[in-house]
């Protein structure tokens, strides 16, 4: 069996998080998506829900975490090199983001990290599989 994954994630102010994710180039389902919620695709199997603060308390019953001083989950995505990854994180840097931790280089894998406008954190990764496999 195949699975989809959708991770949900508060927002607040769907219009500029639809517009800082669009810029870094990522696309949107309009099927999912109204002034409350952004559905924006990873590939055909992963999406995130961005969720209006008010519409994802819809689906809790406990509190939205404060990604000020917390983390609720950390997002990781990957890229197809080492300057993919550069590319992508600036660019969120550039857009409004902000830098998360240092970059880290393990030869075979690279990543780097940023915060989007709402303190999600979102790495960003390269790996050689067929060096990693040595």
């Amino acid at each position: 069996m195949s699975r989809l994954i959708f991770v949900n994630l508060p927002v607040e102010d769907v219009a500029a998080t639809r517009a800082f994710f669009g810029g870094l180039g990522f696309e949107f389902n309009e099927q999912f998506c109204d002034e409350n919620t952004a559905c924006m695709a990873i590939n055909d199997s992963a999406w995130i829900m961005l969720l209006q603060k008010d519409r994802f308390r819809d689906f809790i019953a406990d509190d939205i975490c404060d990604t000020s001083n917390s983390r609720e989950v950390l997002t990781c995505i990957s890229a197809d090199s080492r300057d993919g990854v550069d590319a992508l994180v600036d660019a969120a840097i550039a857009a409004g983001g902000s830098k998360w931790m240092d970059p880290q280089d393990h030869g075979f894998m690279y990543g780097r990290s940023f915060r989007d406008l709402d303190n999600h954190v979102w790495e960003v990764m390269w790996m050689d599989p067929a060096a990693a496999g040595r």
